[in-house]
């Protein structure tokens, strides 16, 4: 097949397991995501997002297509949609879309982004990618996502797991995080003891066979944020997270990785 480039066209486009409207979603793409095509099996592509790897099966009509020069140029995100409800933009037609926190604005310049051919007014200023933060900038963030519901594969306010959640935070301060936990986990730098865990800090934690099955952000030593039933504030201790409405221990501590440079030491 030849070699073909797409973009993401709509606000949140479900990727499935296999090629079936009944198949299971496993991750999502935003507006601005872009993929490369690997399979043709109409309605559906398989694909392979560029930002981080995850492949799996889309309704093609939900996807723009690329020149390679434009798959290419979509990889350099800048300009982001940030943590706030009203972001939307207005195509060419004079439709609105709605757009999910940390999704892609392609070659925006002056109030405008582009998808391919496509051209989009932003009705709100994007968030800019500096490739630095502190804990405190991520945490902000990262509350913006407080009491969203729990749903495997989700990456939007609307529905949100735990490894989609802190990518998509993370993804604000131009750090790139693998799509599941267990992969999060192999990236960072380790933090040896919990009493070290500093804001910002990510926590991961594993089931009965060892497997990382669970990821959350330390807000300090002692209390976590992350999506189980819904994003919610929990407290953490060397055991793990313990859940006060539940009166136990929901999730095992494995292993907290550090993403960003830590606090200075007076």
């Amino acid at each position: 097949m030849e070699q073909t480039f797409a973009i993401c066209r709509v606000a949140v486009a479900p990727i499935r397991a296999s090629s079936a409207d009944q198949a299971e979603i496993t991750t999502q793409l935003l507006f601005g995501d872009q993929v490369e095509v690997l399979e043709k099996a109409e309605p559906w592509w398989r694909i392979r997002n560029a930002y981080d790897g995850y492949e799996g099966w889309i309704d093609f009509k939900q996807l723009g297509t690329l020149t390679e020069a434009e798959y290419e140029a979509c990889k350099q995100r800048t300009a982001l949609v940030p943590a706030a409800v009203s972001n939307h933009v207005i195509a060419a037609d004079g439709s609105t879309y709605y757009l999910a926190a940390s999704s892609n604005l392609p070659a925006y310049r002056n109030g405008y982004c582009k998808l391919g051919k496509e051209e989009f007014q932003v009705l709100f200023e994007p968030h800019t990618v500096s490739g630095q933060t502190t804990g405190l900038e991520l945490v902000s963030s990262a509350l913006f996502y407080l009491n969203a519901p729990y749903l495997w594969g989700g990456r939007t306010l609307f529905g949100i797991d735990c490894s989609g959640y802190v990518q998509a935070v993370f993804a604000l301060y131009g750090i790139a995080l693998h799509r599941d936990a267990s992969q999060q986990a192999e990236q960072g730098d380790v933090v040896n003891f919990l009493p070290q865990a500093q804001t910002g800090d990510l926590a991961f934690f594993d089931n009965a066979g060892g497997k990382i099955i669970h990821v959350g952000i330390m807000l300090n030593a002692n209390q976590i944020i992350h999506a189980s039933g819904k994003v919610r504030i929990d407290p953490i201790d060397d055991q793990g997270i313990y859940n006060p409405e539940l009166g136990r221990y929901s999730h095992k501590l494995r292993i907290i990785k550090r993403f960003i440079n830590p606090i200075p030491t007076p």
